[in-house]
């Protein structure tokens, strides 16, 4: 689904990532994790196409495709969702229609009718059930008073709504309360299938207990310098990341 060869990027003229090398299958969750500096949203922030970031050298293939080609806008109506580590508020925009127009852009891409109303209001009452959204916060405007934690889930929601082919979530356990990771957690659990695909970028092991990923990357100065399976993360989490520095750092 994603190839990523030999991926260099830069910010304001510094160099950010130097050399990744990943390949994510359908049906994969893959955690990238490592300290603060060594790119991980710099990463998440090419896969988007936000312009704050510019690929310097390297490919990045999505399903055949060539993604850097892609704008923004195109990438979404491929499949690809960003979560977000800070979710903006967006006030007088009510959620409603915020994800009814958003699921109306994906289907006029695809070449299909807007969503009948009927239709629309039955996907949400299923897809909030799913990701346990209360419903107070879905006849509100976007993220406006929410919580940290209500942001982070309004994010599961938005991504249950859209079914993304790939999703990256970035640091989405940033900031939450270990009730709050665990819903988020088991919304993102729920909306894997063997057709998706999802990174999720994650400082802490703590996400990990409840999201199982296939496969553990550790960033590092721009690039992957180890890759396990989820015992990875455990490692991380008991000897933190000065091992990793010291053996890279030589």
């Amino acid at each position: 689904m994603l190839i990523i060869k030999d991926l260099h990027a830069e910010i304001d003229g510094k160099e950010i990532l130097s050399g990744i090398n990943l390949e994510l299958k359908a049906g994969e969750i893959h955690a990238i994790m490592g300290p603060n500096g060594s790119g991980k949203s710099t990463l998440a922030a090419v896969l988007s196409g936000r312009d704050l970031v510019s690929v310097t050298k390297g490919t990045v293939l999505y399903k055949g495709n060539n993604l850097l080609e892609m704008s923004p806008e195109k990438r979404a109506h491929a499949g690809i969702f960003l979560g977000f580590q800070y979710p903006i508020e967006i006030p007088g925009v009510s959620m409603i229609n915020f994800m009814k127009t958003a699921i109306n852009e994906q289907r006029k891409a695809k070449g299909l009718e807007p969503i009948k109303p009927s239709d629309f209001l039955k996907l949400m009452r299923d897809k909030k059930a799913l990701v346990d959204m209360d419903s107070s916060l879905t006849s509100r405007s976007v993220n406006e008073g929410f919580s940290g934690g209500e942001k982070k889930r309004n994010e599961i929601f938005q991504m249950a709504m859209l079914e993304p082919v790939l999703a990256i979530l970035d640091e989405t356990d940033s900031g939450l309360d270990i009730d709050a990771l665990r819903t988020v957690a088991n919304g993102v659990n729920k909306l894997k299938t063997p057709e998706n695909a999802c990174i999720v970028i994650t400082h802490y092991q703590r996400l990990l207990d409840y999201i199982i990923p296939d496969r553990v990357h550790v960033l590092y100065k721009g690039k992957i310098v180890k890759s396990s399976g989820k015992e990875l993360a455990l490692e991380l989490e008991e000897k933190g990341y000065d091992w990793i520095k010291k053996e890279n750092d030589k």
